[in-house]
């Protein structure tokens, strides 16, 4: 796990949300952020049973589109619910599966969403891929201009 403290970073809330494959690992990241002091709302799902990943997601990341929240967290099976929320204008989120992918998420991306996969990774990993996100900064300069060609 990273040793760099959550205190660093200032957020208001995050969005988390998931699917029936993600559930366990959303419970356990939700649990571990309200930990540490952040606002966590639960988009859904509630269980474990079978479901369309898509409401559960564009619900998430419609909220951090209208600044609901300030980030937003997708827990998969794979990671590649992604897809749905990177169609929504204004969201920026990786499939992220290490730490060293998830700071660079940030750094490069200033991304404000990630995706993980609970079948890709430990619990520890995913604990540490958020904690490496959270506390990484954007920096900007090169990384700005590609963002704003994105947007464009």
């Amino acid at each position: 796990m990273a040793n760099i403290a959550l205190e660093r970073t200032v957020l208001a809330s995050i969005a988390i949300a998931s699917d029936h494959a993600g559930f366990e690992y959303k419970s356990v990241l939700k649990s571990y952020l309200e930990s540490k002091g952040i606002t966590v709302e639960d988009f859904g799902t509630d269980t474990g049973a079978p479901v369309d990943y898509p409401e559960f997601v564009r619900a998430a990341a419609r909220s951090v589109v209208k600044g609901q929240h300030h980030l937003g967290i997708i827990v998969g099976g794979s990671g590649n619910e992604a897809i749905v929320a990177n169609r929504l204008r204004g969201i920026r989120c990786a499939v992220v599966w290490n730490e060293q992918t998830a700071r660079l998420a940030k750094e490069h991306g200033d991304c404000n969403m990630i995706a993980i996969g609970q079948r890709q990774m430990s619990e520890a990993v995913a604990v540490a891929v958020v904690e490496a996100w959270l506390t990484a900064e954007f920096k900007g300069g090169r990384h700005q201009r590609r963002i704003d060609r994105i947007d464009e």
